[in-house]
């Protein structure tokens, strides 16, 4: 299956979640190329950014399982 390259946006408002979130993250390490985080002390938000390659479905699959956390936003662009 043909790897694509993009970006996954995180908004984390519960920050409780971040264990949950890191763990997600390390099972996906293989497709994250970078991973930025800024948290935002005086803000009630928290915003990550991943640069991911693989396949579509690898990376759809990471969105989904972030998606189900309570707490979280997460949206994902890929190239075409």
């Amino acid at each position: 299956m043909e790897k694509r390259i993009g970006t996954i946006t995180i908004l984390v408002r519960d920050r409780a979640q971040s264990p949950h979130i890191n763990q997600i993250l390390s099972d996906y390490a293989d497709i994250i190329l970078c991973r930025q985080g800024l948290p935002f002390h005086d803000r009630p938000v928290a915003v990550m950014s991943l640069i991911v390659e693989a396949p579509a479905d690898r990376i759809n699959a990471l969105t989904g399982r972030l998606g189900r956390l309570s707490g979280l936003t997460c949206k994902a662009v890929l190239a075409s």
